[in-house]
């Protein structure tokens, strides 16, 4: 399959505009075959971490390495999101009830199920994995059945690891004090929730992004484009529901006001993230408001650049 093949078919795989022609090329494959040339380098399965806030595309940009890597260079490539870890309902309702109220939310740290994140990225180092990877359903905002989960029997060569908040370090008490947000100054006026979520990604949360051997970042502009972001994630949601066999089960899928509240339980780690991960990242990639790549910066831009030229000088 050529690279012009490929960039078609993920294109209606993902039901994609015709901006994928042009990005892909430019940003897509370098980082892709970055990344091969990394693994070569190491001669071991390599880890991914993938940060990019909500809507900015890290989901797609994950498949299309996955697509890239095994059909360009025959590599064996997991994809896992940080979203797919969520605990069940029942037991954010448990800590609803016994920490704070905020918790019944999915999303921010703590709300993840961390024991089983960590023993799914042990197992992917192994030669023979035989592990499942996790999947969850938004629709219904809980875990899918486990025996729908994708079993992993082969040596993988490549793990990519995304997350809206993967890779963002902690807060210092001091910038935790200040409530940053609506959602914050009324209903975490104590600052318990926020402490906690604080506490949780500190304990349970940096260990494993110490497994990582390769970040990449997808920057957004600010906060406030991630709204819309947001928004039409939720609308693709509803899209795709309507249209699923079992489209009248109950659907956890939410209105655009409801995600205005959502996302505020996001914005502080969000803006903490997009000052802090970027210094730890080899790739960072900046977006417009528009979701599309501007430039690119980090400790192996250099090298990016070098691959971006071949493949340019190799098309001419």
């Amino acid at each position: 399959m050529t690279t012009d093949q490929l960039i078609q078919a993920f294109k209606a795989q993902h039901k994609l505009t015709s901006s994928i022609e042009s990005y892909a090329p430019n940003w897509f494959i370098p980082i892709a075959e970055l990344i091969n040339t990394h693994q070569k380098r190491e001669s071991k399965c390599i880890f991914v971490g993938l940060n990019g806030s909500q809507g900015s595309g890290k989901s797609t940009l994950a498949d299309f390495i996955k697509m890239y890597l095994e059909s360009q260079h025959q590599l064996s490539v997991a994809v896992i999101s940080l979203d797919d870890f969520y605990l069940s309902q029942q037991k954010r309702n448990h800590l609803a009830d016994t920490v704070h109220p905020l918790l019944k939310s999915r999303g921010v740290p703590g709300t993840h199920n961390t024991q089983l994140m960590s023993s799914t990225l042990h197992a992917l180092k192994s030669d023979k994995p035989n592990c499942r990877l996790p999947r969850f359903n938004k629709a219904i905002d809980d875990p899918e059945p486990e025996e729908n989960w994708p079993l992993v029997t082969e040596k993988v060569d490549v793990v990519v690891m995304e997350g809206w908040c993967w890779g963002t370090p902690e807060q210092t008490e001091q910038e935790l004090v200040k409530p940053i947000n609506t959602l914050e100054s009324e209903e975490d006026k104590n600052g318990t929730w926020r402490k906690y979520v604080n506490d949780a990604l500190k304990s349970d949360y940096l260990a494993l992004y110490q497994q990582m051997d390769f970040w990449l970042m997808l920057k957004a502009p600010s906060f406030d484009c991630i709204s819309n972001w947001r928004k039409e994630q939720e609308h693709k949601l509803r899209q795709a529901h309507a249209l699923s066999a079992d489209k009248n089960a109950p659907s956890a899928i939410m209105s655009d006001e409801q995600v205005e509240r959502f996302i505020q339980h996001f914005q502080r780690l969000t803006e903490h993230g997009l000052k802090q991960v970027p210094e730890v990242c080899n790739l960072v990639l900046q977006l417009d408001a528009q979701r599309q790549p501007m430039l690119v910066s980090g400790s192996s831009v250099a090298e990016f650049d070098s691959i971006k030229a071949t493949i340019k000088n190799k098309a001419i």
